[in-house]
């Protein structure tokens, strides 16, 4: 597998662009609307003109033809043939490579069981639902064997249950298989649980590259910071170990369980993103289940900010514009919150140190 690198690339939205794609890696890039995620793919497939070079393990490949890159690509649209079904959808790009009809067909077969969508073998794109016209996509996207795989939103058109399945799954086979993927998304939670690291983009420029603790926690610029959102930082006033990987620590007044493995934590962490937030109690238990009011509602352009205080705590939450809509929330409003114990972060003596100034 290559390392891919991208050296003072230009164009229409691209403005001297330097980044480096390590072998294996899955790199998401991250950013909103025309940042220019999307045409990052179409350079590194030569489908996107350009000044500067595309290396591929340091050989430049800016006049080889898209097809001949060993790239496999995943659009946003899916781009599946209607008027071919699955098992033909998946052969058309063995067809063009001029594979013998055998060999044709034991590949397609390896990726029909692969994706586990045997039983579709003959169905037409229109009678598959959205998550498997997604597998067929990706199924036709590996069938070359490609060295690098490019993912335009892949998560787009999916509901939030089975894109979680999905990316869950797909984050299984990239590791199995050993391809490099570059992964285009403006959700800073996909982004999170895919990469291994995150390429943060801002009109057509690298704003910061990373994982998601070092951009999440030590953001580069006023840019990232906005568009990842300043973290909810709670320093402890005691932490007591729970035993099971559990520590109850004292956020003011207010108790938080937090998965650690010892008491020593000075400070949590956690993302205003990540704070569920409910109208009415939610019916299921939760030991992180606490009450707060409305202070403040702050308008960004990426979503709803809201302060709430509980137990004289503030704690910042932010909604996607359609759910605060259909919460009908306001200063006042009574609500319920629940802080998920996969997403507190926790500092501790061994771990991250912040400056004095985010605090």
């Amino acid at each position: 597998m290559p390392v891919i690198e991208l050296r003072n690339i230009s164009n229409y939205i691209l403005n001297s662009l330097n980044l480096k794609i390590m072998d294996k890696e899955l790199l998401v890039l991250l950013g909103p609307t025309g940042s220019g995620k999307t045409t990052i793919l179409n350079t590194i497939a030569g489908l996107a003109p350009y000044t500067g070079n595309v290396l591929f393990d340091n050989r430049p490949v800016d006049t080889i033809a898209t097809v001949h890159r060993g790239l496999g690509y995943l659009f946003q649209s899916l781009a599946l043939f209607p008027h071919l079904n699955v098992i033909a959808n998946i052969a058309y790009s063995l067809k063009i490579n001029h594979l013998l009809p055998d060999q044709i067909m034991t590949r397609a077969q390896e990726l029909l069981s692969l994706m586990r969508i045997e039983h579709l073998e003959h169905r037409y794109p229109k009678d598959l639902s959205g998550g498997e016209k997604q597998r067929v996509a990706l199924a036709r996207a590996l069938a070359s064997s490609p060295h690098t795989l490019l993912l335009d939103e892949p998560m787009a058109s999916l509901d939030a249950r089975f894109s979680k399945y999905f990316r869950m799954e797909f984050r299984r086979l990239q590791k199995k298989l050993g391809f490099t993927t570059v992964y285009v998304t403006h959700d800073l939670t996909e982004a999170e649980e895919m990469g291994d690291r995150i390429a943060v983009l801002n009109h057509g420029k690298i704003q910061q590259v990373g994982s998601y603790d070092d951009i999440f926690f030590h953001p580069a610029n006023k840019h990232v910071s906005e568009f990842i959102g300043e973290p909810n930082i709670f320093h402890c006033t005691y932490a007591k170990y729970l035993g099971d990987g559990l520590v109850e620590v004292g956020v003011g007044s207010m108790p938080i369980v937090i998965p650690h493995e010892s008491g020593n934590v000075k400070k949590i962490a956690i993302h205003p993103g990540h704070i569920n937030i409910y109208r009415e109690k939610p019916p299921e238990p939760s030991i992180n289940l606490r009450t707060g009011v409305i202070v403040d509602i702050e308008h960004t352009p990426f979503a709803e900010m809201l302060t709430i205080t509980s137990n004289g705590v503030p704690i910042r939450v932010e909604l996607h514009r359609e759910l605060y809509e259909d919460m009908q929330l306001s200063v006042g409003t009574e609500v319920f919150l629940v802080f998920k114990l996969k997403w507190i972060r926790v500092f501790d003596n061994t771990n991250f140190q912040l400056d004095e100034e985010s605090l």
